[in-house]
């Protein structure tokens, strides 16, 4: 299992916006091949900040299945004008297994 992670600053302002456009681009994500579960947590002290946690089975799954999609040019469109600046997406694996 492989957990993406990325900080999303969004724009000031548009936090509303961005949590109701990704209500609708989770039924994306949600139905592509080694998807297995996401979470998006709001940030308590900065009121525009988010972290996306996503565990894929395995980091192609990610980048190249996901990211290579059509699927992903909806996401995109649902998404990615909400971050300023853009997100630096990495990736984790267990040390504990």
């Amino acid at each position: 299992m492989i957990l993406e992670q990325a900080i999303l600053h969004i724009k000031p302002g548009e936090s509303e916006a961005f949590e109701k456009a990704f209500k609708e681009a989770q039924k994306i994500i949600s139905t592509m091949k080694g998807y297995i579960r996401h979470d998006v947590l709001k940030c308590i002290e900065e009121n525009d900040k988010y972290v996306l946690l996503v565990e894929w089975e395995t980091i192609e799954d990610h980048e190249t299945g996901f990211r290579k999609s059509e699927e992903y040019q909806e996401w995109k469109k649902l998404l990615h004008h909400f971050y300023d600046p853009f997100p630096v997406v990495q990736h984790y694996s267990s040390i504990l297994s």
